[in-house]
């Protein structure tokens, strides 16, 4: 049986929709009592844990063979996946599929140092692993850019001309439930892009063709960008991530296309104009 960390969040829940049509055994494991009461009430074995409280991950993990280790971005995101790793292995898990970030080995930008400390202390742990590192999310224009998209017809982004290899977050689901359920992942780390870089003006080109309305990039400056995030509520670490991410992206790193997700999933991954129909209606 596979547990399902963080199975009410955007990779999460994609996570447990393949793993459903795959008609795996799993239990999805959620933050708070109101996502794992409406899971329950889908049908669906779930149950509530916390990262930070030990004692509520044991009975998460009774009967798991393996686990797929998800917890919420923050400073302490080694010292909280290292906890859950620590009661995976209390409880016999033989697997677990860690959901990392782009290139975390080079430790290029903040989060990817936070991720990659993680990664060492599952690496220490005995317990046979496998990472995914996967590229940003195509999902984050949902996340974080629908409303500009829909009321100002923009993007606003600090990215210069940064061209990134985005990624759907469904075909990260799909490489995920491979990994788990299928043998010889064990001991590997895998960067997963999209089928092509695209700079930002290309993004808004594209939303442009498919919501058949103008769709402007405009690159703002970083501390702008970051004022407005603090203004809007998001705490300076976040902030200061996510213009480090930028950064990082400025500098081409973000932009390689790799086969990865085709070489596992035996198909070409998603793309950008696919994803942007598929969730039209979120812009519109």
């Amino acid at each position: 049986m596979i547990l399902v960390t963080g199975a009410g969040g955007t990779t999460g829940s994609e996570v447990v929709k393949a793993l459903s049509r795959q008609g795996a055994g799993f239990r999805a494991c959620f933050h708070t009592q109101e996502k794992a009461a409406k899971a329950a009430e889908a049908g669906f074995d779930a149950v509530v844990a916390d990262f930070r409280k030990p004692e509520t991950l044991r009975p998460a993990l009774k009967g798991a063979t393996k686990l797929f280790l998800l917890s919420p971005l923050s400073p302490d995101l080694a010292s909280l996946e290292a906890s859950a790793t620590a009661a995976a292995k209390e409880a016999g898990v033989e697997r677990v599929v860690k959901l990392s970030v782009w290139r975390a080995s080079e430790q290029g930008y903040l989060f990817a140092t936070w991720h990659r400390r993680a990664e060492k202390e599952i690496e220490s742990s005995g317990i046979p692993f496998t990472f995914l590192r996967p590229n940003s999310f195509m999902q984050n224009f949902v996340n974080y850019f629908a409303a500009g998209i829909r009321d100002r017809q923009s993007i606003l982004i600090p990215a210069g001309a940064a061209r990134v290899s985005t990624i759907d977050v469904r075909d990260i689901a799909e490489v995920a439930v491979k990994v788990l359920t299928d043998p010889g992942h064990e001991g590997r780390a895998y960067d997963l892009s999209g089928p092509e870089s695209l700079s930002y003006a290309q993004i808004a080109a594209i939303f442009s063709m498919v919501l058949g309305k103008r769709i402007t990039y405009v690159d703002v400056p970083e501390a702008d960008a970051g004022r407005a995030m603090i203004e809007h509520g998001t705490p300076e670490w976040m902030a200061e991530g996510f213009l480090d991410l930028q950064r990082y992206s400025r500098q081409g790193l973000a932009a390689d296309v790799l086969g990865s997700v085709q070489q596992i999933l035996s198909r070409k991954a998603t793309s950008f104009e696919r994803f942007a129909r598929d969730h039209a209606r979120a812009f519109l």
